[in-house]
């Protein structure tokens, strides 16, 4: 009975211990995650940084390699919400870099973005446009070409932004 609450504890300890997450940080003087990581990534180019503009770094890592990646995109990208909002502004990736797969030991899904708070747009009396439907499938389908995203993740993505979900 003791020997399995150790074994228990034990393996409660090592399944949750793994996570990381970073602050929030000016990409001009932190580094990325993956440049020593010994499993590399895969980079995305989302957008073109707006001249000018501050870029800010954010990474996550799964506790576990049964997290999926898209959990972990969903973690950066609520971090990089957040951090955009305090400052009265919203988020706009500008690159994504993700942990390729095996996902085993060493190996857990991750997620870094590089990213910039904007200004919110400007409140109008038209209703969302098809333009801005068409970005973020634009956005999708470049994740989904790079094999950051999988067919089923593109999927619901896409029918979360089409309204159909």
């Amino acid at each position: 009975m003791q020997t399995d609450r150790i074994l228990c504890f034990t393996f409660a300890a090592v399944i949750t211990g793994c996570a990381n997450t970073t602050a929030v940080l000016p990409a001009t003087s932190s580094k990325s995650e993956f440049a020593t990581a010994v499993y590399s990534g895969e980079t995305v180019q989302l957008e073109k940084p707006t001249p000018g503009a501050e870029v800010f770094r954010v990474f996550q890592q799964g506790a576990t390699g049964f997290v999926s990646v898209a959990n972990v995109r969903d973690g950066v990208e609520d971090i990089a919400t957040k951090h955009c909002v305090r400052k009265g502004k919203t988020v706009r990736p500008i690159q994504e870099t993700t942990s390729k797969p095996p996902h085993v030991l060493g190996n857990f899904p991750r997620v870094e973005w590089l990213f910039e708070c904007i200004d919110l747009p400007q409140p109008s009396a038209t209703p969302r446009t098809d333009g801005d439907k068409l970005s973020q499938l634009e956005r999708l389908k470049k994740l989904l070409d790079s094999g950051a995203l999988t067919q089923q993740e593109f999927e619901r993505e896409k029918a979360k932004v089409l309204g159909t979900q």
